[in-house]
């Protein structure tokens, strides 16, 4: 779970506050009255590079999903999944007003990111970046066996009374654990990042898988979109801290308050907390307000009326996932430890699935864990597209991605989120070679097992602190 934070810690971090830059302060009186803080943003309001527009009439190309991320200041985002628009796009919404005290982090159209973008979209043309017709097959099959895996866990009286291996109970919870993951991995992640269609209501409905495997729609995009725009951030990534204090994913230096001295053994147990996944999302209390609580640390407002309105949904959908897999099971195999036991077996399987492959995807020997130290340092800003390759690893090709959806590609995955997994394959040589060209540090496992150890390594000397010691008659850490 997040850490908890007082009211000194609860502020918006999505930019850093200074003076207001003289640029946007001009003498006419209509400008200055509709100067305002980040704070001040309505729930209609989004703001993009210090531009505040009014979306509450805005007929978006992609839909309502817009409206979720009404109050917030959302540069990043925007730029990050509307990787063709320059400023003429801007200038269909209504501005408002203009941000006082936002400053960027990072920058872009950089001469990185402008060749990277101008040779990957001479192979995944405009418009054809969403979801291929194998892409479409292989989610039929997975959505296909999800279903059927859903109507036998919920339906079988035969979890321990079976005349066929197939029947038994073990064997029914560790498939539908998986058939579940499936779902995590290859349907309802491209569908939330509006990947599969450009017809929005597509994505809307398979984006719903979500909740269909115990989470939830609305907080996975608030978690999650914050993840991407600010990966491995240790102050605005919700997923670099999500696991504290149990174990940390970001390696603080020796004496920091958040090292724990448990965390010295979080190599051993890292694995078993993986598991425990399913537990704590399907038991989270925040499916009834969806306030994501990692998003929320780190400043997102989660109160617009977009929001608002969902949450007796979220709620509905919850009850069902528990009546179908938690209720249903007790009542036609009996309220024992037993079966207790083989619900938990289905919440490992799946926890392992999904976890294990999400972990692998940050967190590993050399990955750039403070891709902002350079901002901290000089107030230079670092260039979003260098730091999401140099923050993340790509492992395995073409079948490895059929069977996680495009996840081990995670470099190509967070250059191009909005880009169907589908495509990934096809344009990795193409990254990798103009990474090269730039020096930028392109991490890539042949195989998931050299990625898999890399992690846990990674997870054992940000535990111990091994990469602050001192090296002996070096005097460099």
């Amino acid at each position: 779970m997040p850490p908890n934070a007082d009211t000194s810690i609860l502020r918006n971090r999505i930019a850093t506050k200074v003076n207001a830059p003289t640029d946007l302060i001009d003498n006419d009186a209509a400008t200055q009255s509709s100067l305002r803080s980040l704070k001040g943003l309505k729930g209609t309001e989004v703001a993009i590079d210090g531009v505040i527009y009014d979306i509450a009439d805005f007929v978006h190309p992609g839909g309502e999903v817009i409206k979720f991320f009404g109050g917030n200041d959302v540069t990043v985002q925007y730029k990050m999944i509307h990787p063709y628009h320059t400023g003429k796009h801007l200038e269909k919404m209504k501005m408002v007003g203009k941000v006082v005290d936002y400053v960027p982090e990072y920058k872009f159209d950089t001469p990185f990111e402008r060749e990277i973008k101008s040779e990957v979209f001479k192979i995944v043309r405009r418009g054809r970046e969403f979801g291929t017709t194998g892409y479409f097959f292989r989610a039929f099959c997975y959505i296909a066996f999800f279903f059927f895996m859903q109507y036998t866990f919920a339906t079988s009286t035969t979890f321990f009374d079976f005349n066929n291996w197939y029947e038994s109970g073990v064997f029914i919870a560790v498939a539908f654990g998986v058939a579940q993951a499936f779902i995590g991995l290859n349907v309802q992640h491209d569908a939330n990042h509006g990947a599969v269609s450009k017809r929005p209501w597509i994505n809307d409905l398979l984006g719903f898988g979500t909740d269909l495997i115990g989470s939830n729609k609305w907080n996975w995009m608030a978690q999650h979109w914050t993840h991407h725009a600010y990966t491995n951030h240790s102050e605005k990534d919700p997923d670099s801290f999500s696991s504290e204090p149990m174990f940390a994913f970001n390696d603080y230096p020796i004496g920091h308050p958040k090292r724990k001295w448990h965390h010295k053994f979080q190599g051993v147990y890292f694995l078993f907390m993986l598991g425990m996944y399913w537990t704590s999302t399907v038991l989270n209390p925040q499916v009834m307000d969806l306030r994501q609580r990692g998003a929320q640390y780190v400043g997102i407002q989660m109160e617009n009326d977009f929001i608002v309105k969902r949450r007796k949904y979220a709620i509905a959908l919850r009850a069902m996932y528990i009546f179908l897999n938690i209720y249903s099971p007790f009542a036609n195999n009996g309220l024992s430890w037993a079966t207790f036991g083989i619900i938990m077996l289905m919440g490992v399987s799946e926890s392992l699935t999904l976890s294990v492959l999400f972990s692998l995807s940050h967190n590993f020997v050399h990955s750039d864990r403070d891709p902002t130290a350079e901002f901290k340092k000089t107030g230079e800003t670092i260039c979003w597209f260098k730091s999401q390759v140099e923050t993340s690893s790509t492992y395995g090709g073409a079948i490895a991605g059929y069977l996680s959806g495009g996840l081990n590609f995670q470099v190509e995955h967070h250059l191009f989120p909005r880009m169907s997994s589908a495509w990934y394959p096809y344009i990795a040589p193409k990254v990798r070679e103009i990474c090269k060209k730039h020096g930028v540090n392109y991490v890539y496992y042949p195989w998931i097992h050299q990625n898999l150890f890399s992690t846990f390594t990674y997870m054992h000397k940000a535990g111990t602190g091994a990469n602050w010691e001192l090296k002996p008659l070096s005097g460099r850490a």
